[in-house]
This record gives C-alpha cells, sequence and structure tokens, in this order.
C-alpha cells in the first residue's frame, strides 16, 4: 500500500466518524483524498458507494428520528437534477462552477454562523435551491453535502432529528448518484475503516450538545467550501 493509499484510508475513517457524529462529512472528508489515489472518474464512483456505508451504519441505529417529510422535500429537486446535471455537466469545465459553489457555501456558513436566518431558506424554494446545488456538486466530485448542511442548519430540528434526516438524505442521494455515474467497489481496508470511523462516530454523537452538533454541521460544510476553492484553484 502507498502513501497515498494509506492517507485515503486515513480519510475514510475520518469521514465516516465525522459523518456518524454531525450527519454529515464523509464525502467532504475522504474524496479529495480518494480521488488523488484512484483518479477522477474512480475516485468519484468509490466516494459515492463508501458514503452509502457511511449513511446507512449510523441510520440503522438512529432511523426511527428521521424526519420522512423533510427528508423527503429535499430528495425530490435532488433525484430530479442529478441526471440533469450528469448530462450537463460531463463536457464542461466544472472548475469554474466549483469556485462559484464554494463562494456560496463559505458566504452561507458565515451569515449562519453570525445567528442569521434565512426565510429563503425556510420556502420551498429554498429547498429545491438546496437539492439542484447538491445534486450538481455531487455529480461534480461527490461532495454534495455543504447545501444540504447549510439548509439543515436553518432549521429547528434537534441534534437527532438532524442526524437521521441527514443520513437518510445522503443515503438515498448517494445510490441515485452511483446509478448514474457508475459504480466502483472499495478495497477493503477503506471498508474496515470506515466500519472503524463510523463506530467511533456513532459512541461520540449522543454525547453532543445540540450547539455543537450544529457547530459540527457549519464546520463540515465550510472545510467542503474551501476544499471546493482549493481544488478548484489547484
Amino acid at each position: 500500500m502507498t502513501t497515498l493509499d494509506q492517507v485515503a484510508v486515513a480519510a475514510v475513517a475520518l469521514g465516516a466518524l465525522a459523518q456518524a457524529a454531525t450527519g454529515m462529512g464523509f464525502s467532504l472528508v475522504a474524496a479529495p483524498a480518494l480521488i488523488a489515489a484512484l483518479g477522477q472518474q474512480r475516485g468519484v464512483s468509490t466516494v459515492l458507494v463508501l458514503a452509502v456505508l457511511a449513511s446507512l451504519l449510523p441510520l440503522s441505529r438512529d432511523r426511527r428520528h428521521t424526519r420522512p417529510r423533510d427528508a423527503g422535500r429535499l430528495l425530490v429537486p435532488t433525484l430530479l437534477s442529478t441526471p440533469v446535471a450528469a448530462w450537463l455537466l460531463h463536457t464542461l469545465d466544472t472548475r469554474w462552477l466549483a469556485v462559484v459553489a464554494g463562494c456560496g457555501v463559505l458566504a452561507g456558513v458565515g451569515l449562519l454562523a453570525s445567528g442569521v436566518r434565512s426565510s429563503f431558506l425556510r420556502r420551498p424554494q429554498g429547498a429545491w435551491a438546496a437539492g439542484i446545488a447538491s445534486a450538481a456538486l455531487n455529480v461534480i466530485g461527490g461532495v454534495g453535502g455543504p447545501p444540504i448542511g447549510l439548509y439543515a442548519a436553518n432549521t429547528d430540528w434537534s441534534a437527532r432529528e438532524t442526524r437521521a434526516t441527514l443520513h437518510a438524505f445522503f443515503l438515498v442521494q448517494n445510490v441515485a448518484t452511483a446509478a448514474v455515474l457508475g459504480i466502483a467497489l472499495p478495497t477493503w481496508p477503506a471498508v474496515a475503516a470506515l466500519t472503524a470511523g463510523a463506530a467511533a462516530g456513532m459512541a461520540l454523537a449522543p454525547r453532543l450538545r445540540p450547539a455543537a452538533a450544529r457547530a459540527g454541521v457549519l464546520t463540515v460544510s465550510c472545510a467542503g467550501g474551501l476544499a471546493l476553492l482549493t481544488t478548484a484553484l489547484a
């Protein structure tokens, strides 16, 4: 196993921990390392498969706290947009789209972290905007989390409801995106690292206060925005 492979496995474990503890973060942490190790196409397909597992494991415990109506409100635009985004973006240079998305995510994180609440995100149009943006980013690099994280941070969901609803959303989204883009099976070390990271995150999750959980979602969203900018401008 090369050094790059070892870094990718470590990133998978850390991403799974973040996902289980806050409801999001796996792809944002693991995708850059996996894409660097495996290449763009295979890396994104592998990220999507692992992301399904990263949501499935904690959801198996927290599913009773899921808000199905809210998850569905986000999934409808996401699932409708995914094949369209794959068709539109496959011939485009997506770097500038990633720059715009990264700047938008960082601006949104800054506003929500300062205590500002977005009335737009509370409307049906806000759910559609978040879902469409998430679909596009998932197709570009398997990192559809930040728009959904911003949406969730603007709600009054409890920490458990936030985690469970995000797990349910990302589980369905990543299955759908993998079906469109193709599936690449991960290595056994990556699966083992994901399992260990998810177990640690599931143990940490009940100890997080609501404010800490919300801060975690915003922090992971911010990291995702920065990763989009860094990857696009590199």
